[in-house]
């Protein structure tokens, strides 16, 4: 009796542990299918260029699981996933200048302004200059800039533009006024979003 006993014991015990584990294993292979998807197409793919001048203007979709992943790491991509849900509505597009020659584009000779109120229109007077018009034809303001300054290093002009409340399935067209450098209006249009190849 007292060998039966032990041996129930014994296998609870076998039986315990071999569910802990099946229990701690969470699979998340259809999120590493979406977002390897989503890097095998390029994270950067969709860029739009436009040479007017001697300045290139470059509009770059990017989808925000990208910025979700450097951030939080793909150590939990359960919780990159809901944040990627609670902000789908968001758009992130990098937009560069960059000049022929490598001059810097601050110059006075550029933007008739001095560099400091170039800086400053870059870092705080940009957003009134781009807006979304989206294929329901709904015309989304800049929601916010961010500036990458690169302090003359680096040969280019790159800020990240944010626009919220699309729809992750709707076609959008960038439109930018461009007031710092006076090259009128330009349009960059971004046909498939990427939520219909990787979802």
């Amino acid at each position: 009796m007292k060998a039966l006993n032990k041996f129930c014991l014994l296998f609870f015990i076998i039986a315990l542990f071999s569910c802990k584990k099946e229990d701690g294993a969470i699979d998340d292979s259809e999120i590493r299918d979406r977002y390897f998807n989503l890097e095998k197409i390029g994270w950067k793919s969709k860029v739009h260029n436009q040479l007017i001048d001697d300045i290139n203007f470059t509009a770059t979709e990017v989808p925000i699981q990208y910025y979700l992943l450097k951030d939080k790491g793909n150590q939990d991509l359960f919780l990159v996933d809901s944040l990627y849900e609670a902000n789908k509505t968001e758009r992130i597009i990098e937009f560069a200048y960059h000049q022929d020659e490598e001059k810097d584009l601050l110059d006075k000779s550029f933007t008739g302004m001095s560099y400091e109120e170039g800086i400053k229109y870059m870092s705080f007077g940009l957003d009134r200059d781009f807006y979304v018009v989206t294929s329901k034809k709904d015309t989304i303001a800049c929601s916010g800039v961010i500036y990458e300054r690169n302090f003359k290093v680096a040969p280019y002009q790159k800020v990240l533009l944010m626009f919220s409340g699309i729809d992750p399935n709707d076609k959008i067209q960038l439109v930018y006024k461009d007031y710092l450098f006076r090259k009128g209006t330009m349009k960059f249009k971004f046909k498939d979003p990427y939520t219909q190849i990787a979802l």
